[in-house]
């Protein structure tokens, strides 16, 4: 089983009812991996504007699990709330 590691930057006006929504998606995106772990690490300045943002909500999600779904990335990246995103396998 392989450990990974998602960041998100998430837009830092989002009401809580909004982020939630955005997290749920996030996770039914992740089809066979569980989330182990969900911190929200707080807002923070951004080196440049994303989007028109200056500042950016930090997610940090811990998986476990067999593959990444591959249009993981597209949908990611079609999100309206998702700034920016990394993904990482740990092991």
């Amino acid at each position: 089983m392989r450990s990974y590691q998602l960041v998100l930057v998430l837009k830092s006006d989002l009401t809580p009812s909004e982020k939630k929504k955005i997290l749920e998606d996030v996770k039914s995106y992740l089809k066979g991996l569980k989330v182990s772990k969900e911190e929200e690490l707080g807002v923070k300045q951004l080196s440049y504007e994303i989007k028109k943002q200056k500042e950016g909500l930090y997610v940090e999600l811990n998986m476990e699990g067999e593959n990444i779904p591959l249009d993981l990335e597209k949908k990611l990246l079609t999100s309206d709330g998702v700034l920016r995103h990394l993904l990482l396998r740990k092991n």
